[in-house]
């Protein structure tokens, strides 16, 4: 399945005071060096405080781990969006 970026983006994203707190101590779990292993969580909560995960919010998330774009994009792409629906496929919600 093709995916794209959603047409109409917004402009800047910037964590909320709580959620920075949150994701940097999401990645000071992981030893130095491996700090990319962290990407998930910020993803998510990301996902969380917007509703969905527009590309300024995962370019933010990739610049906090010192990841290219495209790394946190073909993350995002793939793991959020599957992490995402897995509730609703699980309760038989989904449609197909």
């Amino acid at each position: 399945m093709l995916r794209r970026l959603h047409a109409h983006q917004s402009t800047a994203f910037a964590f909320t005071s709580a959620n920075l707190a949150w994701a940097q101590g999401q990645i000071t779990k992981y030893p130095e060096g491996r700090q990319a292993s962290a990407i998930i969580p910020p993803l998510w909560r990301a996902q969380e405080q917007e509703g969905w995960l527009s590309r300024p919010a995962t370019e933010h998330v990739a610049d906090m781990l010192g990841l290219a774009y495209i790394r946190a994009l073909e993350v995002a792409s793939r793991k959020i969006h599957a992490c995402s629906r897995a509730p609703s496929v699980l309760s038989d919600r989904h449609v197909l």
